[in-house]
Parts: C-alpha cells; structure tokens; sequence
C-alpha cells in the first residue's frame, strides 16, 4: 500500500521558515516524481514544487522561487520542502503527491498526472 505523509506545517511569522516532510512508503523510492501542491481556502490546488527522485531534476512555482527548496533523502524515504522568506499569500494546506511515472516540466503542476496523495498539513503565515 503506497502512503504519503505529511507533517511540519504550523504557525509561522511573515519572513519565517518551516521544513515540510512527506515520508513515503509502499513503492520503491527513487523511481518516481513527487510533487507539493498547495491550496488555500476558496482557491484553486497549485502546484508549488516537484523533484524526479531518478535524476533530481526540480521544477518551481514562479511564486515560490528562490525562496522554497525541494529536496529527498534516499535512506529515509522522504522529501522535504524548505520554505523560507515566508509571505501571508502562502497560508495553504499543504500537500505532497507521487506520480509513478515522472512528469516534465509542462505537466508536473497538473493534479491529474499524481497517483497518489497525502493527508495534507496547515501552514499560517501571520503578518
């Protein structure tokens, strides 16, 4: 059974940081594409980040460049999301989600190619 969790979100001050996880499980890590998505309340899902766990090839959201880092660990079967610089625009739920097969850069935003999901974690930038 392929499972996604999340954790790391919280409360954070405008200009803060936090580090998500997504600890996956059930598929053989390396071979697939992970992806952060983001949704705040009455807004679309976007895509925030994505990395090819075969060649570490990262795509970013405009908005989220240069400020958030994706990035995995092999030997604990995570992905982590570094978000820095923190802006009140980035209060979402958060959510990692794994293709089985990776995606280019003209799809890896696209909630359709993702497989599976996680259960999500709150992020709230305050100002």
């Amino acid at each position: 059974e392929v499972k996604l969790v999340e954790s790391g979100g919280g409360l954070v001050q405008a200009g803060g940081s936090l580090r998500l996880s997504c600890v996956t499980s059930g598929f053989t890590f390396g071979d697939h594409g992970i992806a952060w998505f983001r949704q705040a309340p009455g807004k679309e899902r976007e895509g925030v980040a994505y990395i090819d766990l075969s060649d570490g090839t990262k795509f970013y959201a405009d908005s989220v460049k240069g400020r958030f880092t994706v990035s995995s660990d092999g030997a604990k079967n995570t992905v982590y999301l570094e978000m820095a610089s923190l802006k009140r625009e980035d209060t979402a739920d958060y959510e990692c989600a794994a293709v089985l097969l990776a995606v280019g850069v003209d799809r890896w935003d696209n909630t359709d190619e993702y497989d599976y999901w996680g259960q999500g974690t709150q992020v709230t930038v305050s100002t």
